[in-house]
């Protein structure tokens, strides 16, 4: 009997390389002062459809439980995190910078880089409208990859700016209800013949295929390169206003994070999306927010394709499972005091049976 498709079986070796990326994930998170929490994997069905809509159904994993309740596992974080904060709130400081690492589940086609259940980290930071949390949040996204070896060379993270988009929209006087349809279609162009595109954008097609192919200038997110330039990591980043998330609650600065390579899936993606838990909370709380994700799969993936990244991966499970000790019995009057090793806090290995020695 095999694991079902799209889930994976975590054998040692699969297990010290998890451990390994939880490491660094955490290690970084905490350096930036963010303190970790979780929610429970299984949630109500309902604030899924709140947040993505009836149409997110099919994408879960969703059952009624044995007390009539429509629930599902978890296949994000944010709306579990809107809830609790929208429950919490008022027990902390603003802003919190929180940070999760948990397993999520999509009912979906199974492709490179993509799975039916992944890791997942989690960084948001909450209560903090100022341009400089944007800042902070796209340096942890690059330190966090940093730290499994990579270097600008072997990554990019592109950022755009929603209200780039939705200036521009204004400008051409579109109603606000197109917004999103618009928006859609941005963040599909090079993924859909240019043809379907222009179709799709009727009279817009030419100003906006103008800016996609020359690009576009932003005042905010010129501030925002400047201040990662100011702590040295200006090279990681290129503005690239044709990313512009496809999920209708961002409403500003967006990311993505690529190989250079672009054989890759997105290695991460977030943004800030300031209404959205007014929004799941049905108006309690309202609270700024922006955030991104991270998944183990096509990280996993890049660390295996790089050659430094994936011996430096090597030498610390290496380093983590050295044995101190290695304890063979000879005498069995002496078990007690040679397991007295145990008391010493070194890594040992027993060998529980075996041939006696001579």
């Amino acid at each position: 009997m095999q694991a079902l498709p799209g889930f994976r079986d975590f054998l040692p070796n699969d297990c010290a390389a998890r451990n390994y990326i939880f490491a660094r994930w955490r290690e970084v998170a905490r350096r930036y002062g963010f303190i970790e929490w979780d929610a429970p994997v299984l949630e109500p069905t309902e604030i899924y459809q709140k947040k993505s809509g009836p149409e997110i159904v099919a994408q879960l994993f969703n059952f009624t439980d044995k007390g009539e309740r429509e629930v599902a596992m978890r296949p994000e974080l944010t709306p579990s995190l809107a809830r609790v904060v929208a429950a919490h709130e008022r027990e902390f400081k603003k802003p919190l910078k929180w940070f999760s690492i948990g397993q999520f589940f999509r009912y979906e086609k199974q492709q490179r880089g993509r799975l039916r259940e992944h890791l997942q980290l989690n960084c948001d930071i909450i209560g903090e409208t100022a341009l400089a949390a944007d800042i902070e949040l796209v340096s942890l996204c690059i330190d966090i990859v940093r730290a499994f070896g990579f270097t600008e060379k072997d990554f990019v993270v592109r950022i755009s700016d929603r209200e780039f988009w939705t200036d521009f929209l204004r400008s051409r006087k579109v109603a606000a209800e197109q917004w999103d349809e618009i928006l859609q279609t941005i963040d599909k162009f090079g993924r859909e013949p240019r043809e379907k595109t222009s179709e799709k954008l009727g009279q817009l097609a030419d100003p906006v295929l103008r800016i996609l192919s020359e690009g576009g200038k932003s005042e905010k997110l010129d501030r925002l390169v400047d201040g990662l330039r100011a702590r040295g990591l200006a090279d990681f980043v290129d503005i690239d206003v044709r990313i512009v998330r496809g999920l209708a609650y961002y409403t500003g600065i967006v990311f993505e994070v690529f190989d250079r390579a672009g054989q890759l899936r997105a290695i991460a993606g977030g943004g800030r999306y300031d209404n959205l838990i007014e929004q799941l909370s049905d108006s309690a709380v309202s609270l700024p927010a922006l955030g991104f994700a991270m998944g183990d799969v096509v990280l996993g993936e890049l660390i295996g394709e790089t050659a430094s990244a994936r011996e430096a991966m090597q030498k610390a499970i290496a380093a983590e499972q050295k044995i101190d000790i290695y304890i063979v019995i000879a005498k069995e009057e002496r078990r007690a005091d040679a397991l007295k090793i145990w008391a010493r806090g070194l890594r040992f290995f027993t060998v529980m049976s075996g041939p006696r020695l001579r």
